[in-house]
């Protein structure tokens, strides 16, 4: 039986973390652009990221089922989502559902899609590590393919993953990515708004910008525990070469560590989460960027900053083989090695610092819109059950 397309005039999106409001932001402003009006969902998966990013866009969420609540896990998520979004779906009726990336959102999202018989869209489709990490996220995107209508590739290697799934070539699009619409939306505001570029340049005043600037994030799950502590112990030996400047996730487990490790330590400077303005006007001003973010590992390139990636594997190897990053794994020596190398060549860094775009050149949102628009145009089977 197929799937029916829906007789609403909205498409619906679903958001519950930072990158998810980020990189869905720029499709509903193109949409906006065009006269047609988005519905978004918030789950509240992540309360202390989600407005903010949101705010950054100028989005309120039209409905917010604010899930979270302290020590929950992703299947704790899943379970009070998968009912409630599918119950909203049900009374909205939108042309389609749009999900991003991997998230317990994600899945929730697509899932609830499904059971309330919605054509599913997925952004950001096709990313594979080909490995149990990282955990869920990995298994996440892999469930979600099996149920959308619309898969939007960020490259070909994203797209050969599906087609090797048994993904129809005809639902797979390479759009590129959109968190780079977001980014280069972002840089234009910065560089119009010198009251807001003046206010975050007072903000960071006490970084010693003499010294070479290392952005460092982590808060993956599989790197919690001996795994972050190597990277705390990594991070507080580097301050006596760079400033060190760690936004950190609000997760206990993340959040405790870094407090125990890291407070008072000179030359790292413990910030909370940051806001998308505040996060990327210290990405462009980084000598290099320390993360175990995917995010990060797209942003970076584009702006010509070197990406140190503390993990084994990562399901982004286009930034790697345009040598704008590289993997360094999660021991405090590797991570120490690795950056002080880096610190050292000048020429090497160099090269690593010249801006490239392996995951798309920012117009990736009106790519989407134009496909969403066509397929969508009038009802039709769009995935078997």
């Amino acid at each position: 039986m197929a799937l029916r397309a829906a007789h609403g005039s909205d498409y619906l999106f679903v958001v519950g973390t930072r990158p998810e409001a980020v990189k869905l932001a720029p499709i509903i402003l193109a949409l906006a652009s065009h006269g047609q009006r988005a519905t978004l969902v918030s789950t509240g998966q992540h309360r202390d990221l989600l407005d903010g990013a949101l705010a950054a866009f100028g989005l309120v969420p039209d409905h917010d089922l604010a899930v979270m609540r302290a020590g929950q896990d992703p299947a704790d998520v899943i379970g009070q989502l998968v009912p409630a979004l599918t119950l909203l779906f049900g009374s909205l009726a939108p042309r389609a559902v749009i999900v991003q990336g991997d998230t317990a959102t994600t899945l929730a999202g697509a899932l609830a899609a499904r059971y309330a018989r919605l054509p599913l869209v997925h952004v950001e489709a096709g990313l594979r590590s080909d490995h149990d990490e990282p955990f869920p996220e990995e298994m996440h995107r892999k469930l979600v393919a099996q149920l959308a209508a619309l898969h939007f590739a960020p490259t070909a290697a994203a797209a050969a993953a599906l087609a090797a799934e048994g993904v129809a070539p005809a639902a797979v699009h390479v759009t590129g990515n959109s968190g780079i619409d977001a980014l280069r939306w972002m840089q234009d505001r910065l560089g119009a708004d010198a009251a807001l570029t003046a206010a975050l340049g007072a903000r960071f005043a006490a970084i010693d910008r003499r010294r070479p600037l290392i952005l460092a994030t982590v808060h993956r799950r599989e790197n919690h525990g001996l795994r972050l502590t190597q990277v705390l112990a990594a991070l507080a030996e580097l301050a006596d070469a760079a400033e060190i400047v760690l936004p950190v996730h609000p997760h206990p487990a993340v959040a405790g560590p870094v407090a125990a490790l890291l407070a008072g330590v000179r030359g790292v400077h413990l910030l909370p989460p940051l806001d998308y303005p505040a996060f990327v006007w210290l990405l462009r001003r980084a000598t290099l960027a320390l993360t175990d973010s995917g995010g990060v590992q797209e942003e970076a390139p584009a702006l010509g900053v070197p990406v140190l990636i503390m993990r084994d594997v990562t399901e982004r190897r286009e930034g790697i083989d345009s040598g704008n990053a590289r993997l360094v794994g999660t021991s405090r020596t590797a991570i120490v090695d690795a950056v002080r190398s880096l610190l050292a060549d000048s020429t090497a860094i160099g090269r690593m610092s010249e801006p490239a775009w392996p995951y798309g050149a920012g117009d990736t949102a009106r790519r989407i819109v134009a496909i969403m628009d066509a397929t969508f145009a009038q009802p039709m089977p769009l995935a078997a059950e």
